[in-house]
């Protein structure tokens, strides 16, 4: 059992984002908001995190106003006066509470089908046309659209500011929009966007640069980048640390401050040529502070059932992996998933010690929002 956690309650701080420790709630889509508006209870959700410890709460993901930016029907929209005003008061709820608050915005991109609200006419918008069975699901987006999602993109980060977030992150990860740019498989451009990896990186550096101009210099930008997509877990963004260095050195010197590191074991070696994980090497060559990710405090890695479903994970008690990478400064913030939906009060109880009051995940959890 781990027993030495003070690497994980001592504080942070990136640019005017003052962290009491280095917890993070880690951004999970619950559907559950209301005509894709966050409501009460889901204020109250992120509240009781906060209340429970957590340092910084990351929203589920919230779209950017872009007509063709959701692809879900019970995700909450991160535009207009109503959705603003009630995000408003989710970020002073988590500030009562302690805590601190950054909204996860997002464009599902290729993952829309038409139909899906709140505009039904809309078809899906990618980086490439795809059609199933005949059907054009999904279309390529000409340049003109792409600069008005760039500027959907820094109006929704100007906005984060605007009503008191304390930083903002780019949900670069899991094949959506600006991680379906950078992914080969999903982007056969063959204009400035497409092809070689530094011209599939342009999308993502053009959202980067424009949230940094739109917000202030010491408003955190975060950038969540993955290797997995949720419809494939062995793809990969970067085969090597080549790769990798190009894309975090471009995205870093567009003006990312922290990066977001998702994986499903944050554990793994991120190649087969060296131990180092994947938010170890990209600390170690981004130069910037890293939130890692990836089955904290579960007994039982990220996995699904046969069904697709998530299994039941128990509690894991020796943290002390994770402490152990604190201290190394592998990375700098970690990011609780699964733990937190199961038990609000995990960090409470960790800073404890008191492992066996700590509740276990399983997957009816997700049937409510508590």
């Amino acid at each position: 059992m781990s027993h030495d956690t003070h690497a994980l309650f001592s504080p942070f701080t990136c640019g005017k984002l003052h962290l009491p420790n280095r917890i993070v709630m880690s951004p999970m889509t619950r559907n559950f908001a209301d005509h894709w508006l966050p409501t009460e209870a889901l204020e109250a959700y992120y509240r009781r995190r906060a209340e429970g410890g957590v340092g910084l709460v990351i929203c589920g993901g919230a779209t950017i106003n872009h007509k063709a930016s959701n692809g879900f029907e019970r995700v909450p929209r991160f535009y207009g006066e109503d959705a603003l005003s009630r995000w408003k008061k989710v970020a002073e709820a988590i500030h009562k509470a302690g805590g601190h608050f950054a909204p996860q915005i997002w464009h599902v991109g290729s993952h829309r089908r038409p139909g899906m609200g709140p505009v039904p006419s809309e078809p899906g918008v990618g980086p490439m046309d795809i059609y199933e069975n005949g059907i054009h699901v999904v279309r390529a987006l000409k340049k003109p659209e792409i600069k008005e999602i760039i500027s959907a993109y820094a109006q929704a980060a100007c906005d984060a500011e605007a009503i008191g977030c304390d930083a903002v992150e780019l949900h670069g990860a899991h094949g959506f929009l600006i991680d379906q740019f950078l992914w080969h498989h999903t982007n056969l451009r063959t204009d400035e966007y497409g092809g070689m990896l530094e011209n599939r990186l342009k999308f993502a550096v053009e959202v980067v640069s424009a949230v940094r101009q739109a917000v202030s210099k010491d408003f955190p930008v975060i950038f969540r980048l993955s290797q997995w997509k949720v419809f494939d877990y062995s793809a990969h963004i970067a085969w090597n640390c080549q790769e990798l260095t190009i894309i975090l050195r471009a995205l870093a010197k567009a003006g990312v401050d922290i990066f977001h590191v998702s994986t499903r074991r944050f554990w793994e070696p991120a190649f087969n040529d060296g131990p180092e994980t994947l938010a170890t090497l990209v600390k170690k060559v981004s130069g910037k502070p890293v939130i890692a990710v990836g089955s904290i405090g579960l007994s039982r890695p990220f996995s699904k059932d046969q069904a697709g479903q998530f299994m039941q994970a128990g509690v894991e008690s020796d943290l002390n992996r994770l402490v152990g990478a604190l201290d190394n400064k592998d990375f700098d913030l970690c990011a609780i998933g699964r733990a937190l939906i199961a038990d609000p009060e995990w960090a409470h109880k960790v800073r404890q010690g008191n492992y066996d009051a700590i509740k276990p995940f399983s997957a009816e959890l997700l049937k409510e929002l508590y």
